[in-house]
This record gives structure tokens, C-alpha cells and sequence, in this order.
């Protein structure tokens, strides 16, 4: 690993100017007079930014998903339950992580530490490419598939509209999150709120259908369809709803006191999250028949319909609300990841700044929002899941992994959190399993990914490794960074912490 991993020295094309007396509300000087941003996020903020970002639009959509793969209720039921297991343990896991390299980046900064700059690199090339916007873009269609849904109640809204309203979310959001840290996390912790209520309403619903004895659609619980291909593509559905359970560890260095509250964040969200989920699922399957639920994506709509008469428009409402917060959760997350890769070279310099008085990472949030418009040349929910879901998981596999050798390599690395080592070994193994259950049929995305990650080697060597650049590369990267700077009054912030 080159030095500058080891001592923690991170290379800028551009010294960061010292802030000047206006902007010292909104930044802080180290030691050695870096600015570095404060620690601006609570507990409450925490628990809001893993329960909202994980209660986006997976609860939404994936119950259609994880029925039209399992074609059993029962199995259904099963693999929302399993899907929170695993999702907590994984939680659990990363909380060591977090809570032993405070960086922000998540996984990114964890293969760092690990494996070295080139298997960081990867994780943050595939991030770039693939896992954020695709992310980004599958929460963005559904909340515009619920917001048109009201307007358009005897058929599917129309494509483009679905579009347009997609990318009006994905561009509105973006420009919160560029004016304020605060107003951001006050979208949040509200939406958070609108999207529990939302689901109370739900659960209320199905335990009175079910306390009057409406149970037809228990019936033949476990019949169904158990192929490899299928339990694989129903576990993805379920998993991506429970997506964001590691977002925390992504702004770790604006968390307060990170060490306590990071830990306490996960085991007051995870299973929070896993018993709505369950209950929500329950609910639905009291009150939507099985061709009913097969036929919609907006299965909320469709039990909104059946159970609350003249006051079923209030659900789709609520759902866009809540994936309105989901899209903000990850929009906020993934700007800080990618500033993390300038910080330490792995992106241009531009992805480091901030705006110098209300420290939002506006380069990197235009840019995260560009990248989830371009992905949306298509609407097909599903089909983006299953593209992006083999990669994320061998990714996420790789960041446990991580956390073993680091055990092994850095023994007396601080662990305010050690997990029992059969966590990490049974997690892994599932990862590995559900990757490879529906690729033995449908190998196709599996590979496709793998190419995309290992298209990153060569970028790498070119434009990281490579010491001895043209000169007018290095005018090109001062320019863009003087554009920026000039066109949002940013500045490059240092991290807290080096990746030692």
C-alpha cells in the first residue's frame, strides 16, 4: 500500500483556503489547520436516516416482487422474515466496521483499509456506475409510479409521466440537499415520520380484517414455486427493501460521538424495521388477493382501495411522502461517499468540495443526480433490481471479508464493537449463496457486473496510479476545480479522519 495509506497524508491538487470568520459556524480547523466538517448529526438523525432511507419504496413494491418469484404466501412470509435476520446481522457486522475506521465511504473505506487503493478503487467505481444510481433511480419510479397513481385509476400511468415525475423528484431533492445539511435532515426526520404513519395504517388494517376472520388468502400457505432461480430473485426483492441498513457508516465523520451512537442507531432501527416489515406484508396478504397482487405494483394502492373507501387517495400520498424521504436518504449518503474517493485520490478533485458556510458536497450531488436521470432510458423496476443486486451483495461480501483480514492483519485496531466470529461467517455464506442461486439459470447480470468492476482496473492505473500525468492534466483538474468553486463558493473540506 502506497505511504500516504500509512500515514494518512491525502494528495490535493488544490490547498483548501482557511475559512474566513463568516464561515466558521459552519466549519471547523484541526490542528494542522484543515477544515474539516463538524459533527452535525444526533442519534434521532441516525435512527431517521436508516429507518427512511431502508423504508423508501421497497415495502412498496417488493411485496409484488418477492409473491410473483415465490408464488406462495407462506414462502413470502418466510423470506421477508429471513431477509430482516440477515439484514440486522449484516448491520451488526458493519457496526465493528464503523465503529473501527470512523471514515465516512461505508464500504468503500473499509476495502481501503483492507485490501489496498486498487480493491477500494473497484468498490467506488462500481458505486459510481452502477449501485447508487440504479438505487437512486428504482426509489425515484416509485414514488412517481404513486404520486401518478391517483390520477390514473383504471389503468397504469403513462411511461413518460412516470419519467418525468421521476426526474422532478431526483432534481428537486438534489437542490435541498445542495442549499442545507439542516433543511436535508429535516426532510428526512418528517418523511420518516409520514412513512410510519403510513404503515401503522396498514398494519391497523390487516389486523382488523384478520381479527374478523378474513383469512381466505392464508389458505395452501406453502405452495408455491421453490426453484433456485426464483428463491434467489425473491430473497433480491426482499433484501433491496431492507436496502440502507449500512447507509449510516457513509457519514460516520458528521455523526456524533460515532463510537455510541452508530451501534445504538442499528439496534433501534433494524428491528424496528424488520417487525413493520413483517406485519405490513401480513396486512397485505388479509386484504389482497393473490391475482391482485401479482397484477399491481402499487400494492398499496390496490389494499388502500379495498380497506379505506372514500379516503384510499390518502395512500398514495403517503407512499410517494415516504419514497420521496428514501431518495433524499440515499442522495445525501452517496455525495458523501464520493467525496470520501477525492479525499483520498480516487475521484477528481471536484467531488471534494463544499459549499464553505453550509458544507453540502454540491459537485458530488449533481453529479449523483446525473448519473440516476441517465438511468432512466428505462422504467422497468424488477429488472433494475435484479441488474444491480449480484454486485452489491459480492461487494458487501467483500467488506466482511475485510473485516476478518483486518482482524488478522491489525489485531490492535481500537473495536469499541466485536462481533461474535460466526456472524460474519454466516452472513458471507448467505451473500455467496444468494448470488450465486439465480445465476446458475440466468447468468447474464452476474456478468455484466463483474465485466463493469473489472473495466475499473485499467481507469486505475491510468488515472490513480499513474504518478508522472501530462501537465495538462493537472491544468484540467485545477480548472474544473476553480469552475466549481467560483460557479457554488466551495471549498475542499479534509476528512476528520485518515485511513490508517
Amino acid at each position: 500500500m502506497p505511504d500516504r495509506y500509512a500515514n494518512g497524508v491525502t494528495n490535493s491538487l488544490v490547498e483548501p483556503p482557511v475559512a474566513n470568520g463568516a464561515d466558521r459556524d459552519a466549519v471547523e480547523q484541526d490542528d494542522n489547520d484543515k477544515i474539516v466538517l463538524k459533527r452535525k448529526l444526533t442519534l434521532i438523525n441516525g435512527v431517521a436516516i436508516i429507518v427512511g432511507t431502508i423504508i423508501g419504496s421497497g415495502i412498496f413494491i417488493a411485496p409484488t416482487g418477492v409473491f410473483f418469484y415465490t408464488e406462495s404466501v407462506g414462502s413470502s412470509l418466510f423470506v421477508w422474515s429471513a431477509c430482516g435476520i440477515l439484514s440486522t446481522i449484516g448491520a451488526l457486522c458493519y457496526a465493528e466496521l464503523g465503529t473501527s475506521i470512523t471514515r465516512s465511504g461505508g464500504d468503500y473505506a473499509y476495502l481501503l483499509v483492507a485490501f489496498g487503493p486498487l480493491v477500494g478503487f473497484l468498490r467506488l467505481w462500481i458505486a459510481l456506475l452502477i449501485i447508487r444510481p440504479t438505487t437512486q433511480t428504482i426509489v425515484a419510479l416509485t414514488f412517481a409510479h404513486y404520486a401518478a397513481k391517483p390520477f390514473f385509476e383504471d389503468c397504469d400511468p403513462p411511461q413518460n409521466a412516470v419519467k418525468l415525475l421521476a426526474a422532478v423528484c431526483l432534481c428537486l431533492l438534489t437542490a435541498i440537499n445542495c442549499l442545507s445539511v439542516k433543511v436535508s435532515m429535516k426532510v428526512q426526520d418528517i418523511f420518516t415520520v409520514g412513512k410510519l404513519l403510513a404503515l401503522v395504517m396498514i398494519i391497523l388494517a390487516g389486523i382488523y380484517y384478520m381479527a374478523t376472520g378474513k383469512l381466505d388468502n392464508f389458505s395452501n400457505p406453502w405452495e408455491g414455486n421453490y426453484s433456485a432461480r426464483n428463491i434467489g430473485y425473491a430473497f433480491y426483492s426482499g433484501l433491496f427493501a431492507f436496502g440502507g441498513w449500512n447507509y449510516l457508516n457513509f457519514v460516520t465523520e458528521e455523526l456524533q460521538d460515532p463510537y455510541k451512537n452508530l451501534p445504538r442507531a442499528i439496534w433501534i432501527a433494524m428491528p424496528l424495521v424488520t417487525g413493520i416489515y413483517v406485519l405490513v406484508n401480513l396486512a397485505y396478504f388479509a386484504v389482497v388477493s393473490k391475482p391482485e397482487m401479482l397484477s399491481s405494483l402499487a400494492v398499496a394502492v390496490t389494499f388502500g382501495n379495498k380497506v379505506f373507501g372514500p379516503l384510499a387517495f390518502m395512500v398514495p400520498i403517503f407512499v410517494a411522502l415516504s419514497t420521496f424521504g428514501g431518495v433524499n436518504g440515499v442522495l445525501f449518503t452517496s455525495a458523501r461517499l464520493f467525496a470520501t474517493g477525492a479525499q483520498e485520490g480516487h475521484l477528481p478533485k471536484f467531488f471534494q468540495l463544499f459549499h464553505v458556510k453550509q458544507q453540502t458536497p454540491i459537485p458530488s450531488l449533481i453529479f449523483t443526480c446525473l448519473m440516476s436521470l441517465f438511468m432512466l432510458l428505462t422504467d422497468n423496476v424488477y429488472e433494475l433490481i435484479n441488474y444491480f443486486s449480484s454486485v452489491l451483495w459480492l461487494s458487501v461480501v467483500a467488506s466482511i471479508a475485510g473485516m476478518l483480514w483486518l482482524r488478522h492483519k491489525k489485531p490492535n485496531l481500537p473495536r469499541p464493537i466485536k462481533v461474535h466470529l460466526a456472524l460474519p461467517i454466516i452472513f458471507m455464506t448467505c451473500c455467496v449463496t444468494l448470488v450465486l442461486l439465480p445465476n446458475f439459470e440466468e447468468p447474464f447480470n452476474l456478468f455484466v457486473g463483474i465485466a463493469i468492476t473489472l473495466a475499473g482496473i485499467p481507469f486505475y492505473y491510468v488515472c490513480i496510479a499513474w504518478k508522472d500525468k501530462p501537465r495538462c492534466y493537472g491544468r484540467l483538474s485545477n480548472g474544473m476545480v476553480n469552475l466549481c468553486r467560483a460557479i457554488f463558493n466551495t471549498t475542499i473540506i479534509e476528512s476528520n479522519e485518515s485511513l490508517k
